[in-house]
């Protein structure tokens, strides 16, 4: 019988077979922190251990609130600093950098057939690239700097099959807001999700990052894309290291098989306060917002920023909008910046942001007020996540959010192809 990719990748870590459900013990290749770096070196020296065990293996991005938004968060990056320095870690990025999961694609730790933990539940994301890549707690992140080693439970696999061509005005976005919308926020709980299909080929791999990070919404342990052509070509000039591309046997055991024609998947939106309250655009029409978000490490790499920027261009921003864009790492940015997209952006009224987490997880730039309600590309929408609690998260693609914006309601992106 076959072996799925998870327990492929898992089993030559451990050194055995790794079947579904059983507990294992491996050394992974990374792991990723970032301004939660602070709280994870107090857990580490309350191990009672001096050094780190592998620090060319520990990679901390500071994104969260960057730069620093108060005092208490400028000595938490301040400490990450410090034992940065005293334990010679040489992966660490800070405030100028960006989001970490696309900083640490983009730097190319996200490697075919790698293992990759890391101390927030979008690692998911790097599976997009042929990763095997979870989220976990504090305490075990600073478990592992200490011993090097985790044990993990061997995920079954839900397989999601997407076939067809995607209509105008819809994207990947809309595509992994359906599946979640249809089968619920817990449908994938500790298990691996496998895309796969014709229409998961055609993605190219910054919509696979969305698809992959939003596995982390469906309860997910990690999320996975076999990797391709367009792989191999994103990491000719960038990968750091050998890889080896693992794939799941023809003849593996899956949970489930989840099938989708993507041709008839219209625009969607997540509503207050859960991911899988979702329902088509046309079932939300007219719902008035007055901020808008465009990017995170879900929908701000460059093809998000250009998708915004056709429906604004020579248009102007609905003057009871607030709309924020936040490009997710310097290296978008800077090509934004170099293809006008951002002035197009700018010109339209947008507030353009430094590229990092800003108002995604409510901690500063662009926190909502008691009542006021978000239209955002972000991957969460529970009560409290950007501000009050008595504000509102909806969720939706890039193309949603900027033609809602121009209109300063909730707006069917296929009007402005």
């Amino acid at each position: 019988m076959g072996e799925t990719f998870s327990e492929k990748i898992l089993g030559k870590k451990a050194g055995k077979t790794a079947k579904a459900g059983e507990v294992i013990t491996v050394s992974p290749d990374y792991y990723l922190s970032h301004d939660n770096a602070s709280a994870i070196i107090g857990e580490f020296k309350k191990l009672g251990v001096r050094a780190v065990k592998a620090p060319r293996k520990i990679v901390i991005i500071l994104d969260h609130i960057v730069p620093a938004a108060a005092e208490k968060y400028a000595q938490n990056h301040k400490t990450i600093r410090e034992f940065v320095a005293e334990q010679n870690i040489p992966n660490f990025f800070d405030i100028q950098h960006g989001v970490c999961h696309q900083v640490l694609s983009e730097a190319s730790f996200a490697l075919p057939g790698k293992v990759i933990m890391g101390s927030d539940s979008h690692t998911t994301t790097y599976g997009a690239f042929g990763a095997f890549s979870a989220g976990i707690g504090r305490t075990e992140v600073a478990s592992i700097w200490a011993t090097d080693e985790i044990w993990l439970r061997v995920p079954e696999t839900l397989k999601i099959e997407l076939s067809g061509k995607l209509g105008c005005g819809v994207s990947a976005k809309d595509v992994i807001l359906k599946v979640i919308g249809d089968h619920g926020a817990d449908r994938a709980n500790y298990m691996a999700v496998e895309f796969t299909g014709s229409a998961a080929r055609d993605f190219s791999l910054a919509s696979r990052m969305v698809l992959a990070n939003m596995s982390a919404e469906m309860g997910a342990k990690n999320g996975y894309f076999e990797p391709d052509d367009k792989t191999l070509e994103w990491l000719k000039k960038r990968a750091r290291a050998d890889y080896d591309i693992v794939t799941s046997d023809a003849d593996a055991v899956y949970e489930a098989v989840l099938s989708y024609d993507v041709s008839g998947i219209e625009p969607q939106v997540a509503c207050p306060h859960t991911v899988d309250n979702v329902k088509p655009v046309t079932a939300v029409e007219g719902k008035k917002f007055q901020q808008a978000l465009i990017g995170t490490c879900t929908n701000g790499r460059l093809e998000d920023l250009e998708i915004a920027a056709k429906i604004l261009k020579g248009k102007k921003i609905h003057p009871h909008v607030r709309a924020l864009v936040l490009p997710a790492s310097r290296e978008v940015y800077l090509e934004a910046l170099k293809k006008g997209i951002l002035e197009v952006l700018s010109e339209a009224g947008c507030v353009i942001l430094n590229p990092g987490c800003g108002p995604c997880l409510g901690a500063h730039e662009g926190i909502l007020a008691p009542g006021e309600v978000v239209l955002s590309t972000s991957n969460r929408n529970f009560k409290g996540r950007m501000g009050s609690r008595d504000s509102e998260i909806f969720l939706a693609s890039p193309a949603t959010v900027a033609a809602s914006a121009l209109e300063g309601q909730i707006t069917d992106p296929r009007k402005y192809p």
